[in-house]
């Protein structure tokens, strides 16, 4: 593939990361922010109890072991933090992460069958929400914030990613071995078979993995943690969706004139359609 034409597919990635950024910020304001202001209401309130127990009884333990820490003034406000600051972040989120698909994308286009632009980018984001955000996810959930012990946020973020990066390798190795079983069983079989080994796999390093302690109270209110989750993992389901449907539709804009054609001839590829 010319470098102009993954220029192209790039910067039609990174506009699109951006109009699903949009899409996800939107999400996030209307279902995500009140179950975080709760979440922060409820550490506080969790807080002054602490502190008034360790008022009423001098002998024990300090307030910061009974869950929380001294309040310390905010350095920016949450009217701030729920609007612009949250914006920023998921545009920044969507932007990189499009620019990174748009490449994969390149890559990808014509070698993982005969589909066209809109089915591979679709194909894409699916595949990238399932590996990077939904297994994840289903092994250490979102947290919200101002919850659980500050001790153990080091130790639950490293597994997060850690669980990251082994579902995204085991997603490889899963396409690997279904291309190369393919000859033998047929797409359909070596599809399954891949799909199953790769689900087989995950399970292990779920088993493997610790569990996330202390991740959240139990005195916690249960509806108020499900409904957190419950929107942490439905913007990143919109925002995944908004980004393969907008950049299928940019990138067979880009490579309609017979580019797609073009590219995979010259890299050798199985051509591929330009209709989704």
């Amino acid at each position: 593939m010319h470098a102009s034409t993954v220029r192209n597919l790039l910067v039609r990635g990174m506009i699109a990361g951006v109009l699903a950024g949009l899409c996800a910020f939107a999400l996030a304001y209307v279902a995500g922010e009140p179950s975080v202001r709760d979440s922060i209401a409820q550490e506080r309130i969790h807080q002054e109890e602490a502190h008034s127990a360790a008022d009423s009884a001098p002998d024990s333990a300090p307030a910061h072991q009974h869950g929380g820490e001294e309040e310390e003034e905010e350095l920016v406000s949450r009217p701030v933090q729920s609007t612009f600051g949250l914006a920023t972040g998921v545009l920044v989120y969507g932007v990189a992460l499009g620019g990174i698909a748009s490449l994969v994308f390149a890559g990808c286009l014509g070698r993982i069958g005969r589909f066209g632009p809109r089915a591979t980018a679709a194909l894409l984001a699916g595949g990238a929400f399932v590996t990077i955000c939904l297994v994840p996810f289903l092994k250490y959930p979102a947290t919200p914030p101002a919850v659980g012990s500050p001790d153990t946020i080091g130790t639950r973020t490293t597994l997060f990613f850690l669980m990251i990066l082994l579902s995204v390798l085991l997603a490889v190795a899963a396409v690997i071995a279904g291309r190369r079983l393919a000859p033998r069983l047929g797409n359909w079989n070596a599809a399954v078979a891949a799909g199953g080994g790769y689900a087989v796999a995950v399970a292990v390093a779920c088993l493997v993995l610790p569990g996330n302690t202390d991740a959240v109270p139990a005195t916690f209110p249960a509806a108020l943690l499900w409904e957190f989750r419950l929107a942490s993992i439905g913007v990143q389901a919109l925002l995944w969706t908004a980004f393969g449907l907008i950049f299928g539709a940019l990138a067979e804009r880009a490579l309609r004139p017979g580019t797609a054609a073009a590219v995979a001839a010259g890299e050798g590829a199985t051509p591929v359609r330009t209709a989704g």
